[in-house]
């Protein structure tokens, strides 16, 4: 129970912070969108976001290991005020130039939250618990993509109710509360390391961690290739839908994705926890998720009904992703050094920014000359990398079943009674 506790502590605000993520999100580009500007322009105001992601989870790492989690989590909420606070201006006032940065300082203040969190469950679950720790994984991850999703959807009622100016005032007060709830509640010095850490030893990284960081990086371009820009772009032009009908669709997408991404531990039971789980299944199922943008390139080729294709392949897809986006998770905590884990989970989640900052600007480039199909056909490209890369992935430190996460309990047999890992 005391670790139950100690879990929501550090990541009840990253939950909770998921929602003004999505919610700027669909503000911004709702409300651009009134303006004239394009799909591929809208994007454009994110790209800083995304350059953020890659530097911030560089030094996130670093500050982490040096000065304690809980520090970069408060760190990475008081960002989020300023950047909402500085969308608080007429629309009229509003610059590209402008609006960038302000993205940029959230797409900071995220990837701060974010490392401090994921980061935080090493520490806290006990040793060598990795079912218990991949539970708590599945658990986290899946309901920050859907409450991320859900978002989505409370920026699009703010955009129709109140307008982007006092929904950016509404986030900014709410999270400036947040803060001084959080404080008192987060273990102090979590994950500190008991030697100072230069900032060139993020590039010393165990093999395990350099090989998965590559296998993550090819798999979250290959997401991003096709679904950042080429798929709301090709719905709206392609298929003909409504921007709102685009937006609507791929927010309830993203929380069913995060929902599944729940229920992933059900699939694994603590004894799947093997040595062979690292090299083998983490390659499989990339493996297997070439599948679908490949089906739904050879579909549209074909001449298939492309509104049931997409949102049929859609929803198999992300349930394998979900799946995929799990196991990296867990595996990064588990292979990453005890007195160093935030900064290798620093590292691993700064090769995820990078490949979903290069599929981000492929998806554009690639849309504008080799159409939708050209945009799958990269992604699974890309999944092919993912999955070769993967099998170079050592055997899995101190694998074996144990209990203690969310619904945990060992029963009979060597089975959880409630979710398993």
């Amino acid at each position: 129970m005391q670790d139950t506790r100690r879990v929501l502590s550090v990541t009840l605000p990253y939950l909770c912070f998921e929602i003004t993520d999505g919610a700027i999100r669909m503000l911004v580009t709702l409300t651009f969108h009134q303006m004239g500007f394009t799909g591929f322009q809208i994007a454009g105001l994110f790209i800083l976001y995304e350059i953020a992601g890659v530097l911030t989870n560089f030094v996130g790492g670093w500050l982490g290991s040096n000065f304690g989690l809980e520090k970069i989590l408060i760190a990475g909420l008081v960002l989020q005020v300023l950047a909402t606070a500085m969308m608080v201006v007429p629309t009229d006032d509003l610059t590209v130039l402008y609006v960038m940065v302000t993205q940029g300082l959230s797409g900071v203040a995220k990837d701060l939250v974010k490392v401090s969190s994921k980061t935080s469950l090493k520490f806290i679950i006990p040793d060598k618990s990795n079912s218990a720790l991949f539970r708590w994984v599945a658990t986290i991850t899946g309901s920050k993509n859907a409450l991320k999703g859900l978002g989505f959807v409370v920026g699009g009622l703010m955009m129709a109710s109140i307008g982007m100016r006092v929904g950016m005032g509404l986030m900014s007060i709410a999270l400036a509360a947040g803060v001084l709830l959080t404080v008192p509640a987060l273990p102090k010095d979590l994950g500190r390391s008991p030697k100072r850490l230069d900032l060139w030893s993020q590039f010393q990284k165990p093999r395990a961690i350099n090989v998965l960081s590559g296998a993550r990086f090819f798999l979250f371009g290959s997401r991003d290739v096709w679904f950042v820009i080429g798929l709301p772009i090709f719905l709206q032009e392609g298929l003909g839908w409504s921007f709102e009908l685009v937006a609507g669709f791929l927010g309830l997408w993203i929380v069913g994705y995060g929902l599944s991404q729940t229920g992933v531990s059900r699939v694994f039971d603590g004894r799947a926890l093997t040595a062979s789980l690292g090299r083998t299944a983490v390659a499989l199922w990339a493996a297997a998720l070439v599948v679908f943008p490949l089906g739904i390139a050879l579909g549209l080729s074909a001449g298939l009904n492309p509104a049931v294709l997409i949102v049929l392949g859609l929803l198999a897809y992300g349930l394998f992703f979900a799946v995929n986006s799990i196991l990296h998770s867990f595996l990064v905590l588990a292979y990453s050094d005890h007195k160093k884990a935030a900064s290798d989970v620093g590292f691993y989640y700064m090769a995820n920014a990078g490949g979903r900052l290069t599929g981000t600007l492929l998806s554009g480039w690639v849309y504008e000359t080799q159409g939708f199909v050209g945009c799958l056909l990269w992604s699974a490209g890309f999944l092919v990398a993912a999955a070769g890369i993967s099998l170079f992935l050592p055997p899995i430190p101190g694998a074996g079943p144990s209990s203690g996460g969310p619904g945990g309990g060992q029963g009979a047999g060597g089975r959880a009674a409630g979710p398993v890992a």
